[in-house]
């Protein structure tokens, strides 16, 4: 698990295996099930601290699909709010991000620790 460095939102994380792969359909069962499964656990702890409305879950495999690490699968998971995209992004290709990524993943990993 790791915040993304550009995320989209606050709180944006990624879940990615240990075993260096590139495409889903080369996972072991055991990789699937411990991704599900870290992927669960983040969500309940990004509710517990950033109490989103929603969340975008997913993946991009390969270049042409937007995945900005090609060899590496991984799976984000961005907190949505209503009315979180602005028009920055379209007119000054700047994204707006409430909290410093520090500040984000202090929060995150000292509930992480409770739980």
């Amino acid at each position: 698990m790791m915040l993304n460095l550009f995320p989209y939102n606050n709180g944006h994380l990624m879940v990615a295996p240990y075993r260096h792969i590139s495409s889903i359909e080369d996972m072991n069962f055991e990789e699937q099930r411990e991704m599900i499964n870290l992927t669960s656990r983040m969500v309940r702890l990004l509710r517990k601290v950033m109490h989103p409305e929603g969340f975008n879950i997913g993946m991009n495999l390969g270049k042409s699909a937007g995945a900005g690490i090609v060899d590496h699968i991984h799976l984000h998971i961005v907190p949505r709010w209503t009315g979180d995209s602005n028009f920055m992004p379209l007119l000054s290709e700047t994204k707006v991000i409430s909290e410093a990524l520090e500040e984000t993943y202090k929060k995150l990993k000292e509930k992480l620790e409770e739980s």
